[in-house]
């Protein structure tokens, strides 16, 4: 995974960052474009690459203005959800405006990461969470947010790549059970993220 994590070299000092932060997140929308999955009403995967990540460190740093203290920390955070060439990572969101309806979901969601598949030809990928925290409460609450990782096989790649193979992802908690065929502009830009290194 080295070759691919953004090291203290790739940092911008904030005042260059900034005279390039607007291009930058016109850039990112293009490429997030192809790379955002909503399932079902309420739940959208955000799949999640060097470029993603490079942003998200630097927008943290920016608006927080930690300076130098504050950029090992956001490398350590952000670091595992770059793909490591032989996975997909996603950001899973729940995005409910209404904060009783989100609270109400969220509170019958607990292990709802556990649920979440990839599926395409023969094969069935469980998503594996981000263990940095336990995003969910004992009383089976989740956390709006979920950070997964989708384990991959050499052979698994070559068939998710193959665009005549359908992909579809899935949620199968009892209290959100949904799917979504992936597009194939999205199923073609995950595919970049494999074996880059």
């Amino acid at each position: 995974m080295g070759k691919n994590l953004i090291t203290r070299d790739d940092i911008l000092p904030m005042t260059e960052f900034s005279k390039i932060r607007r291009a930058k997140r016109q850039e990112l929308v293009a490429i997030k474009e192809n790379r955002r999955v909503p399932v079902g009403p309420d739940a959208t995967f955000y799949f999640e690459n060097r470029d993603t990540m490079w942003f998200q460190i630097h927008e943290m740093l920016f608006i927080e203005q930690g300076g130098e203290k504050q950029i090992a920390g956001e490398l350590e955070a952000y670091n595992p959800l770059i793909p490591n060439g032989l996975e997909l990572v996603a950001t899973l969101m729940f995005e409910v405006d209404d904060p009783t309806r989100r609270a109400g979901l969220l509170a019958v969601l607990g292990g709802v990461e556990e649920t979440v598949t990839l599926c395409f030809g023969e094969h069935v990928i469980a998503a594996r969470a981000e263990d940095d925290v336990d995003r969910n409460t004992a009383k089976g609450k989740a956390s709006s947010v979920q950070f997964l990782h989708f384990p991959f096989s050499e052979k698994e790649i070559v068939v998710f790549q193959d665009l005549s193979n359908q992909v579809v992802i899935g949620l199968g908690h009892p209290g959100y059970s949904h799917m979504a065929v992936l597009r194939r502009e999205t199923q073609l830009a995950l595919g970049s993220d494999f074996n880059k290194f």
